[in-house]
């Protein structure tokens, strides 16, 4: 089964950046979309950013939209996040992920079965 490898989380303050990274083991992976969902403690997993093959779609959930951007690189076979004006309420462990279905996107990781290890941010104020 494809592994997918995260890194780029780390501790930053309010107002900074951090990029997180997503290297898929196989090059012939194609899931329908790719993307990050983050779970913070106490609370359900939620959606993040999500992207199809290609570049050519994207989706964010609304607390994160203006402020992140989720990108590709194909010849990599990996997917980024680039996170800015970052807020305490940004603190959460972050996962990549492929799935087949917005759907499971919307409902935090559905069906999804394929995930990172994930990776911890840590927003200070």
């Amino acid at each position: 089964q494809v592994q997918l490898v995260e890194s780029g989380g780390g501790s930053v303050q309010a107002g900074g950046s951090l990029r997180l990274s997503c290297a898929a083991s196989e090059y012939t992976y194609s899931p329908n979309y790719m993307g990050w969902f983050r779970q913070a403690p106490g609370k359900e997993r939620e959606g993040v950013a999500a992207i199809l093959p290609g570049g050519s779609s994207t989706r964010y959930a609304d607390s994160v939209k203006g402020r992140f951007t989720i990108s590709q690189d194909n010849a990599k076979n990996t997917v980024y996040l680039q996170m800015n004006s970052l807020k305490p309420e940004d603190t959460a462990m972050y996962y990549c992920a492929a799935f087949n279905s917005i759907l499971d996107f919307l409902r935090g990781g559905g069906s999804t079965s394929v995930w990172g290890q994930g990776t911890q941010v840590t927003v200070s104020s």
